[in-house]
């Protein structure tokens, strides 16, 4: 049986997953669907489910509040993008740093693989690791989704970002150790796999690559950023050996 419900509390995207992630773990919720323009939930369940069972799902974070009042009506229909449109602030951000990491190179006099290589990986951490830390509970949220760690460990999810920092700065220093290259590329990994099973899943969630900024919905693009990362730490451990 399908049902919808209000829903106070939600005012992003990073709401929206949130409260979906919170009310799929009820006992007999098949799927949640939350909408924040229209400030509902609705829910496909195999049985009735009690109201009270459902805002006790909620109770984790007071600000979002359940009732089973009439559902307001969506007036606005939402405006299709484009890909560019969709992904311009992760696309822009890779630029920016490919960018930096190509006049270094140009300052440098000759060019070298190593050092552009661990220049964008600092590059590519530092920045990801800043928007992240914009809001960390928020993208902790979001990640939480698909990341496997992140998962089953709330901890990890909060300190990703310091985890990102820390892989920056390393990069900036010792781009040539095994043994972070060898870290980088497991981090890598295991955030490959719950976004590869997200995306073939077909499940929409929210993708926390840059944080809680941007509305950036899990795609194969993610697949790529992960797969290049694991490539370049790869290449470096196999060059720094």
């Amino acid at each position: 049986m399908t049902k919808t419900y209000t829903i106070k509390g939600l005012t992003c995207e990073a709401c929206e997953y949130a409260v979906k992630f919170m009310l799929e773990k009820v006992p007999g919720v098949l799927a949640a669907t939350a909408d924040r323009t229209s400030g509902t939930v609705t829910l496909d369940a195999e049985t009735p489910l009690a109201i009270e069972s459902l805002q006790q799902a909620l109770a984790a974070n007071a600000k979002y509040s359940i009732s089973e009042q009439a559902a307001a009506a969506v007036n606005a229909v939402a405006e299709e993008k484009t890909w560019l449109q969709t992904y311009k602030p992760v696309v822009l951000v890779f630029a920016y740093i490919l960018a930096v990491c190509a006049l270094v190179e140009v300052k440098a006099g000759e060019f070298s693989v190593m050092r552009s290589m661990g220049n964008f990986m600092a590059g590519f951490f530092l920045v990801f690791s800043f928007f992240k830390m914009l809001n960390i509970r928020g993208f902790a949220s979001s990640f939480r989704m698909y990341d496997p760690i992140a998962a089953v460990s709330g901890t990890y999810a909060l300190a990703y970002p310091f985890i990102e920092l820390g892989l920056g700065i390393a990069f900036l220093f010792i781009p040539g150790s095994v043994w972070l290259n060898v870290l980088t590329a497991l981090i890598m990994g295991i955030g490959l796999a719950g976004v590869m099973k997200s995306v073939l899943n077909k499940t929409k969630i929210k993708c926390a690559c840059l944080g809680d900024v941007f509305d950036l919905p899990m795609s194969t693009l993610t697949i790529v950023e992960n797969s290049a990362m694991i490539f370049m730490s790869g290449f470096m451990m196999v060059k720094g050996v």
